[in-house]
């Protein structure tokens, strides 16, 4: 049973198409990193005064011989948050657009069919208008 459900479902496509939306997500991600890190972020930092938002950081403990400082490193928050912001902004735009030619590709809805009893209620109405 649970194999037969499981080739219904690889069959169908679905596995297929969620392996593919996952591997294009990825890429588009990368994409929009780069965007981000490598070309946004520069003109930001130079209109803040020239900061590097990947050098933010709050330093916790400093480093002492061998052992590497303890930090949050909340400017690369900052990055990931921009990131996030813009895959997401771009998402909705392709979702959005998508949609829209679902729209234009569908037929119109047929005017639905009457059922028997909103036949008979209109005959009864027709006939008391007539009284």
């Amino acid at each position: 049973m649970f194999l037969k459900d499981f080739k219904e479902f690889a069959i169908k496509g679905n596995a297929i198409d969620l392996a593919v939306g996952v591997i294009i997500g990825g890429a588009f991600g990368k994409i929009v990193s780069s965007i981000v890190n490598d070309i946004l972020m520069p003109v930001i930092g130079i209109f803040i005064g020239g900061i590097n938002f990947s050098d933010l950081k709050f330093i916790i403990k400093p480093a002492q011989g061998n052992i590497p400082e303890s930090a949050i490193n909340y400017g690369n928050f900052i990055q990931a948050v921009v990131d996030f912001t813009i895959i997401s902004f771009c998402i909705f735009l392709m979702v959005k657009a998508i949609n829209q030619l679902r729209k234009k590709n569908e037929a119109p809805p047929a005017d639905p069919v009457p059922t028997k009893e909103e036949i008979l209620l209109t005959e009864i109405r027709d006939l008391l208008a007539k009284k």
